[in-house]
C-alpha cells in the first residue's frame, strides 16, 4: 500500500486480485476499502497474487494501514464512490472521509477485472487552484511533449517564452513518490508555479510526470530491482536531451532543478551529463534516506504534545526500516520495508555509496542551494551538508528562506504535513531569486 506524503519514497505496490464474477468495480473498491477499516488483513491477502503475498504479509498491511491512521486520524465514513476510465483502466476512487480530512482509497482494474494499483490520496480540495499574481500568461505559452524511449517514455509540458529565443531552460526533477509534472499534492502545484513563473521571466522551462506515476506496474516488476537512476536520474538526463534538441532552447544554457529527492539527486545528475550548465538544489537531503525518515516520523507523531498507541507503532516502524537498510548482510536481490512498504535492496545498497555533496564539490558548475527554514523534512542539518561541502566554492550560492516549509511555500507556527492540503504559492521572491541566478550564469 502506498502513501501520498511527500517524506516518502513511494513507488506504488502493485497488487493483483482474483477474478469477482459477479460485483462492479465500484463494489469491489469500496469492499476492499471496508475490509481494511474492518482490520480483515487476512481477508485481503489471500486475494493478492503469489508474487506481491509473499512481501506483502497480513502484518505488512496491517502497518501499511496504521501509517496512514496515524496521518489522517481515525476513519469515519465513506462519502462516495466514483469510476473514472483512463487507457483501457478503471479507477474506482473510494472517497473516504478521516478525522484529519478527505482521502481517497484508489483501486484501478485492468481489462482482466484486477487490481493492479492500490493506493490512497489526498482528495482532491474543493478550491481550485489559482495562479500566483506575479504569472504573465501573455509572455509564454506550452506544448505537449514525450521524454525519453520506449518503453519508459514520460509526457511532458515545455512552458517557452513568447518570441524568437533561443532561451535559457531548466528541467524540473520531483521529489519522493509517485509525483505528477506539476508536483501536485492537495490544490498546490509547486512545479507549474515555477514553469510559469519563470517563464514569465524569459526562461523555458520542462516539467514531466514521474515514471513511478507514468508506469507504476512496470516499474516496481523491474527484474533485479531498481535504484534512484531508474526512478529519476535517468529520466531527468533524457528531458536534458530533449531540450537541447529544441531550437528554441540555449544549448549550452540548461540547468537541472531538483527539489527534494529530486535535489538530492541532482549532483549524480549532472556528474553523468556534460551538457548541464548548472545545478538549483531546492530542500535536498544530504543525510541517508533512512536517517531522515526516522526523524520525519517522530517529528509527525510527536507534533501535537501526545503521542498515541498509533504513533509509537509508527516510529517503531521508522526505526525497523533503518536497521533494515543498515543491515551490513543485505544484498541484491533481498527486500527491505520502508515504513512497511516493501522496497528492493538494491535501492538502499546504490545509496550507501552515493554521497551527493561530495560528488557536488567535485562538479565544476555553478549551484545554487535553496532551503526553507520551516521545512521540517530536509532541514538546517541537511543545508550544513552543502554548507561544509560547498560553501568556499565561489561558484556555489546559499538563500535561506523565513517562513517557508518543504514546498516552498509560506506558514508561521510548526510546520505539519496538514498545511500541505491548504491553497498556497510560491512566493515571488524565490521565482525571481532562481530567474536572476540562472540569467546570471
Amino acid at each position: 500500500m502506498t502513501f501520498k506524503l511527500p517524506y516518502l519514497a513511494l513507488l506504488a505496490v502493485v497488487i493483483s486480485l482474483q477474478q469477482a464474477p459477479a460485483p462492479s468495480y465500484e463494489e469491489q473498491g469500496r469492499t476492499v476499502v471496508m475490509e481494511m477499516v474492518a482490520r480483515h488483513f487476512d481477508k485481503v491477502v489471500p486475494l493478492f497474487d503469489e508474487r506481491v503475498a509473499r512481501i506483502l504479509t497480513v502484518e505488512k498491511l496491517a502497518q501499511s494501514w496504521d501509517a496512514l491512521l496515524n496521518q489522517t486520524g481515525d476513519f469515519q465514513s465513506i462519502e462516495k464512490v466514483r469510476r473514472d476510465e483512463k487507457q483501457g483502466y478503471q479507477i474506482v476512487y473510494v472517497t473516504c472521509s478521516f478525522q484529519k480530512g478527505k482521502w481517497d482509497i484508489i483501486s484501478v482494474f485492468d481489462a482482466q477485472g484486477h487490481i493492479v494499483q492500490f493506493a490512497p490520496a489526498p482528495t482532491e480540495t474543493v478550491a481550485p487552484w489559482t495562479q500566483p499574481a506575479y504569472v504573465q500568461n501573455d509572455k509564454f505559452h506550452e506544448r505537449e511533449v514525450v521524454i525519453g524511449a520506449a518503453p519508459w517514455q514520460l509526457p511532458g509540458t515545455l512552458t517557452l517564452p513568447n518570441g524568437a529565443g533561443p532561451f535559457p531552460a531548466v528541467v524540473l526533477v520531483h521529489g519522493s513518490g509517485p509525483n505528477n509534472r506539476d508536483e501536485g499534492i492537495g490544490p498546490n502545484k509547486t512545479f507549474k508555479e515555477l514553469a510559469w513563473g519563470m517563464a514569465s521571466q524569459g526562461i523555458a522551462v520542462l516539467r514531466y510526470d514521474k515514471r513511478t506515476l507514468a508506469h507504476g506496474k512496470e516499474f516496481v516488476a523491474l527484474t533485479g530491482g531498481f535504484t534512484i537512476n531508474e526512478e529519476t536520474v535517468d529520466d531527468a538526463r533524457a528531458a536534458v536531451a530533449l531540450l537541447a534538441a529544441q531550437p528554441e532552447i540555449q544549448r549550452k544554457r540548461i540547468f537541472v532543478l531538483g527539489h527534494s529527492l529530486g535535489g538530492y539527486a541532482a549532483p549524480r545528475i549532472a556528474a553523468g551529463d556534460s551538457q548541464i550548465a548548472g545545478l538549483i538544489i531546492m530542500a535536498g537531503n544530504t543525510r541517508p534516506l533512512e536517517e531522515l525518515l526516522l526523524e520525519q516520523v517522530r517529528y509527525s507523531v510527536e507534533l501535537s504534545g501526545k503521542v498515541t498507541p498509533e504513533g509509537e507503532k509508527m516510529i517503531a516502524l521508522a526505526e525497523q526500516s533503518r536497521t533494515e537498510i543498515r543491515d551490513t548482510n543485505l544484498k541484491p536481490g533481498m527486500t527491505v520495508h520502508f515504513l512497511g512498504i516493501p522496497m528492493p535492496a538494491s535501492y538502499f545498497l546504490d545509496l550507501r555509496t552515493y554521497h551527493a555533496p561530495e560528488v557536488a564539490a567535485g562538479l565544476h558548475i555553478p549551484i545554487l542551494v535553496l532551503q526553507g527554514d520551516r521545512d521540517y523534512q530536509v532541514t538546517p542539518a541537511d543545508l550544513d551538508g552543502w554548507k561544509k561541502a560547498l560553501e568556499k566554492r565561489s561558484t556555489v550560492t546559499f538563500i535561506v528562506y523565513p517562513g517557508l516549509n518543504h514546498l516552498f511555500m509560506p506558514g508561521t507556527g510548526p510546520s505539519s504535513d496538514d498545511e500541505y492540503l491548504k491553497p498556497n504559492h510560491v512566493p515571488e521572491n524565490v521565482v525571481k531569486d532562481i530567474a536572476a541566478w540562472i540569467m546570471k550564469h
